[in-house]
């Protein structure tokens, strides 16, 4: 018995109108958060901050993945790197970050990071066996500066 091949995927640029289907897309994935910052507003201010970096994926005109990208000036990053459970194992995640990688490379970005949710082990095991190292000297701190807030920033 042979595995269905699965129709080439088509790469395309994250555009707005991209919105609902990759929220789902989003929801629906194991090892992922969102919040506040991933309201409709908010990532169509990230998408025009970040220009052509974000990335979809089509399969036969179906969503198959997604993958933010963006960058500061000097760090890349990527978040919320998602592909549907039916076209996993395939290279799609590969693809994905590949072609985000090679779109910070080409604005001048030498390096880039990724946030992990520390419980999230099949992200974990992904991203290593990608070639990516924790870095044990760094520690993430954080402030919420959002309008709901109270003054402590809690």
């Amino acid at each position: 018995m042979t595995l269905k091949q699965t129709a080439t995927p088509l790469l395309r640029v994250m555009t707005p109108a991209d919105y609902d289907a990759v929220f789902a897309l989003w929801q629906a994935s194991e090892g992922m958060g969102l919040n506040e910052s991933d309201t409709r507003e908010a990532i169509a201010a990230y998408l025009a901050r970040n220009p052509g970096l974000s990335l979809v994926a089509e399969i036969e005109g179906n969503l198959a993945g997604a993958l933010l990208c963006g960058h500061d000036g000097r760090r890349g990053y990527l978040h919320h790197l998602a592909v549907e459970p039916q076209h996993r194992r395939r290279g799609l995640g590969r693809t994905l970050v590949g072609e985000s990688l090679e779109r910070l490379r080409a604005h001048g970005i030498t390096k880039c990071n990724i946030f992990l949710y520390a419980n999230n082990a099949a992200g974990r095991t992904f991203w290593l066996r990608e070639g990516w190292s924790p870095r044990d000297d760094l520690v993430l701190v954080q402030k919420s500066i959002s309008a709901t807030a109270d003054s402590n920033g809690c």
